[in-house]
Parts: structure tokens; C-alpha cells; sequence
């Protein structure tokens, strides 16, 4: 479920708002505002498509917790699904991870 919205990396680019498919955001004249949580279905391309990591989708989380930004960048947990599947200049290294296309053929 999408937690967290850093108002302080946010550039208000606003492609998680384009990316959503459940519409969970609204755009506003400032930065984006997760308007239907409870619509959020944890697909995490909202924090995939953020070009600033300043998106968490927590994993785990089937209601909302109470999560803070600060305590996110002290273990480095924004952006780190981004980070995890190799979107990012400095993990694109791990692309090749993946090593389901030798299991089925693709």
C-alpha cells in the first residue's frame, strides 16, 4: 500500500499520478496527494516511475501504518523497490537477476 509521499525530494513531476492504475492519487498545484489509499492494490509502479525515489509502497502493510519520511532515508527505504529491481542507474547492474526467462523459455 502507498505510504509515503516525500514532500521534500518530490518534484510534483507528477507521473505517479499518470502511472497509477487505480487512480490513487490526486494532482494538485503543489505536490500529488494520495487521495484513495485504500484503492492502492501494492503494484509498487508509482515508486517504480518516480525519478526522485521520493515514493514507499510498503510491501506488507493491508491497512495504512504510521510511517515518516526521515525514518525511511535512515534505512534507505524509498525508492528501494526502484532500487531493488535495477531501475536505477547505479542497480541496473542486478537486471540480470532475473533469471525466469531460463525457466520457462523466454
Amino acid at each position: 500500500m502507498i505510504e509515503i509521499i516525500d514532500s521534500e525530494t518530490c518534484t510534483s513531476c507528477n507521473i505517479c499520478v499518470r502511472v497509477c492504475p487505480t487512480n490513487v492519487f490526486d494532482k494538485t498545484d503543489g505536490f500529488p496527494v494520495i487521495a484513495r489509499q485504500e484503492d492502492c492494490q501494492t503494484c509498487f509502479m508509482c515508486e517504480l516511475y518516480c525519478p526522485e525515489d521520493s515514493l514507499y509502497v510498503s510491501p506488507f502493510a493491508e491497512t495504512p501504518v504510521s510511517l515518516h519520511a526521515t525514518a525511511l532515508k535512515d534505512v534507505d527505504g524509498l525508492g528501494s523497490y526502484r532500487r531493488a529491481v535495477g531501475w536505477t542507474k547505479d542497480t541496473k547492474n542486478r537486471r540480470g537477476i532475473d533469471r525466469s526467462h531460463e525457466l520457462f523459455g523466454h
